[in-house]
């Protein structure tokens, strides 16, 4: 096999309790998104966009459905013989094995699979951020520092910063503090959770950080900081595109939202291509009486009723006098006559019976109306604003 320059480990196990009925039956990086899309195809297309061709995917939590997703990577142009996309659960080996205990931990039980390219660098990835990066100009940056390992870093707002690893730097971009979702953030530099590790280094920070009782198995809890403390070449590379962290309902709802408009916050058509399996579906039908403004309409969806302000994934229903508003309709759901849909998200296969209602009329982007996969809402039934129905 030959020698790969770069190659991807992207995490994909998490289980993303705060989205609730979401992910009941499925990893967080198989989630919707977009009407199109799942979460974790921003991350495969980043790797395909960066010429990254090898990307191990280490999957744990509800597996089935994305390991289903991802099959030979076909849709990612990662279906190689040499190289390609690999899904990577925990296994048990004769020597014994185990869950992943942490993102350390995760790729230490893997390191057969990045020896297996002898790569001089390895790319630490999560599956369940919305963004669009070029990681070449990244590993470009990481090559010219000369760096043990280089972390993507974005400004976010101070009031955020506790939910995430912060860090400051010199002039030079070298990284001189850095701390995992402090109380009492030093600054608003926050880790994307993005590395680039030399790849001798990651091993040796691997097996060091494996044999110490006391690590959680974390990079931004003991890695990064054991690495940092050792006086290791560390970086930050700065990142101003969009990036999103859709971890809770809210922010996923956010996101969606950020598609709409003549000029949407987050372009998903510029750019870099965001790639995605699709089913064969018919084109979407707009009927006699349906009128939709503002909103992403996929393929096979059949619309009689109002849409606005809202994304609607791939053969979605919506019946005659129904009105949906600030809301996203996940794949082949059903929104029947008369029923009304407001600052909600309906997981996939699910139906809103005639006249029910989901949401209320002044809703709350901070109470979003939630709905999991494959329910029925009775005929004139009331999901309240900030209900979860799972």
């Amino acid at each position: 096999m030959k020698n790969y320059k770069c190659i991807a480990m992207l995490l994909a196990g998490g289980q993303g309790s705060r989205l609730y009925a979401l992910t009941n039956q499925v990893a967080k990086p198989a989630v919707s998104f977009g009407g199109k899309y799942r979460i974790i195809d921003f991350t495969l297309s980043n790797c395909t966009n960066s010429a990254i061709e090898a990307v191990g995917v280490l999957t744990q939590y509800q597996p089935m459905r994305l390991n289903e997703y991802i099959g030979n990577g076909e849709p990612w142009d990662l279906d190689r013989n040499n190289g390609g996309v690999r899904v990577l659960p925990p296994y048990l080996a004769k020597e014994g094995g185990e869950w992943y205990k942490g993102t350390a931990n995760a790729i230490f039980q893997n390191r057969n699979f990045i020896k297996c390219f002898d790569p001089e660098h390895v790319l630490i990835l999560s599956g369940d951020h919305i963004y669009k990066m070029d990681y070449s100009k990244m590993l470009e940056y990481h090559c010219e520092k000369g760096a043990d390992c280089t972390i993507a870093v974005i400004g976010v707002p101070i009031a955020e910063a506790p939910r995430f690893g912060i860090m400051s730097f010199d002039k030079t971009g070298r990284i001189t503090d850095f701390e995992e979702k402090p109380k009492e953030p030093k600054s608003n530099n926050a880790s994307m959770g993005i590395y680039i590790f030399r790849a001798s280094a990651l091993e040796k920070a691997l097996v060091e950080d494996e044999a110490d009782p006391a690590s959680a198995k974390d990079f931004g809890k003991n890695v990064i900081p054991k690495m940092l403390a050792e006086g290791k070449k560390m970086y930050a590379y700065g990142f101003s595109g969009y990036w999103k962290d859709v971890g809770t309902v809210t922010s996923l709802w956010e996101a969606n939202m950020d598609l709409l408009g003549d000029a949407p916050v987050f372009d998903v058509g510029g750019g870099g291509k965001v790639y995605s399996r699709n089913p064969a579906l018919p084109p979407q039908y707009i009927g006699p009486g349906g009128t939709v403004k503002n909103s992403l309409i996929t393929e096979g969806c059949e619309i009689y009723g109002e849409v606005s302000d809202s994304v609607l994934g791939s053969g979605v229903y919506v019946g005659k006098g129904a009105v949906v508003k600030h809301s996203v309709i996940m794949e082949n759901a059903v929104v029947k006559e008369g029923a009304q849909v407001n600052f909600g998200i309906v997981d996939g296969g699910t139906t809103v019976g005639a006249g029910a209602r989901v949401g209320d009329a002044d809703g709350d982007k901070n109470k979003i109306a939630l709905v999991g996969r494959d329910l029925t809402i009775a005929d004139g039934e009331i999901v309240k604003s900030g209900e979860i129905r799972s």
